[in-house]
C-alpha cells in the first residue's frame, strides 16, 4: 500500500504542479470549445487576479504534496479541488473525468494520511 500511496502523491503533486504552472505559461493547448456559461464564468474572474491566486495555490500545494508535506498540501489542495469538480459539473460537463480521478487521488491521500486531519472531526475541548 505504501507503493500506491507515493504513486497517487506524485501523480497529485504533478497534476497540479504542471496546471498551475500552464495557468502561467501556456504551455498546454485547449481541447476544442468551452461551453458558453463555462467561457462567461471564466471571463468574468479573470481580470480579477483571482484565477493567478489559484494558479499560485495549485504550484504551492502540488510542490508540497511532492515533497512529503502531504497534509499541507491537501489541506491547500482540497478546497482547489471541490470548485474544480463543481466547476466540470455544472459549466463544463466534458472536462470531469480528470477532475473525478484527481478528486479520487485526494480523497485515497485524506483516507491514507486521516490521522493528520482526524481531530478536525473530534468534538469536545
Amino acid at each position: 500500500m505504501k507503493i500506491v500511496t507515493i504513486i497517487a502523491r506524485i501523480l497529485l503533486g504533478l497534476i497540479f504542479v504542471v496546471f498551475g504552472l500552464n495557468g502561467f505559461l501556456h504551455f498546454l493547448l485547449p481541447k476544442g470549445e468551452m461551453p458558453p456559461l463555462a467561457m462567461q464564468f471564466l471571463t468574468a474572474i479573470g481580470p480579477t487576479g483571482y484565477m493567478s491566486t489559484i494558479f499560485a495555490l495549485q504550484i504551492l500545494g502540488g510542490l508540497l504534496v511532492l515533497a512529503g508535506l502531504v497534509p499541507l498540501g491537501l489541506t491547500i489542495l482540497c478546497p482547489i479541488i471541490v470548485n474544480i469538480l463543481l466547476f466540470h459539473t455544472f459549466l463544463a460537463p466534458s472536462g470531469a473525468l480528470p477532475a473525478i480521478v484527481t478528486t479520487l487521488l485526494a480523497l485515497f491521500l485524506v483516507c491514507r494520511y486521516w490521522a493528520n486531519f482526524a481531530g478536525l472531526f473530534r468534538t469536545g475541548a
